[in-house]
């Protein structure tokens, strides 16, 4: 009845560590970006194999093993923006007076390499799980993208907390294409997209099934409220970045 309990503690202790880690890694001096970049790409390697095999084992160590490695390919491409490999084809601040569609495009271009990454890892994922009895490491990847471009499509519309201060000097000019509002008409929306998928998973965590789907819709449903917290903290006025200020602290 309680094996949603340990999945929980998992997901909330990944979320946390492997954002200040990430962080942590980019706040390191920029001569050691190259060589970090090029051990990422061996990391991610390893998950995909990682992916692979748990994908086809409909068990609780398959689905904590296909989840975190997810975790891991989603952290990879992270890393790869912050140290500024995969970002996009616009690398300068926003032109003054620039609004509407045009200004939309503008700031695509500064993120449409990371974005067309995500796109690429995702159809590679997807590939792998077509006849996979394990699916929880694609879905965790589906929650973070459908979560992710939420949250950047807010923070381009308008929001309170943008937590600038995760990025690095060489990305602060996606800072100019962010706005600062108190709220938008998108994030209730998101918000509540987010509960309604968010309560069927934990129905089904917590239902009578197998351990194994237990396991795998309470790390799922753990994952989307995460997201759904993230949402909330950039409209609350609320530190958000705290939680990882040993990550970041360099930054400044």
């Amino acid at each position: 009845m309680y094996f949603w309990i340990s999945p929980l503690i998992f997901t909330i202790f990944v979320w946390w560590f492997s954002t200040g880690l990430i962080l942590k890694i980019n706040s390191l001096p920029k001569h050691y970006f190259k060589a970090i970049f090029v051990l990422s790409i061996g990391v991610l390697l390893m998950a995909f194999w990682g992916l692979q095999i748990s994908s086809q084992q409909a068990t609780v160590a398959g689905a904590y093993c296909s989840f975190t490695c997810a975790i891991v390919i989603w952290g990879w491409q992270e890393l790869a923006f912050l140290l500024g490999y995969i970002t996009g084809s616009r690398r300068s601040d926003c032109p003054h007076g620039l609004s509407g569609m045009r200004r939309a495009w503008y700031a695509f271009q500064t993120i449409n390499y990371h974005e067309m990454t995500l796109l690429s890892l995702g159809i590679v994922l997807f590939l792998m799980n077509l006849e996979a009895v394990n699916q929880t490491g694609f879905w965790t990847y589906i929650i973070l993208w459908g979560m992710r471009q939420s949250t950047k499509i807010n923070i381009f519309l308008g929001v309170l907390n943008f937590n600038e201060a995760f990025l690095p000097q060489h990305l602060k000019y996606l800072i100019t294409y962010f706005r600062r509002k108190a709220m938008n008409l998108l994030m209730p929306f998101s918000i509540l997209v987010s509960i309604i998928f968010l309560v069927p998973i934990w129905l089904h965590a917590a239902s009578e099934s197998s351990v194994y789907e237990m396991t795998s819709s309470a790390l799922l449903g753990t994952l989307l409220a995460l997201g759904l917290l993230e949402h909330l903290f950039l409209i609350m006025p609320f530190p958000s970045e705290l939680l990882w200020k040993w990550g970041y602290k360099n930054h400044r």
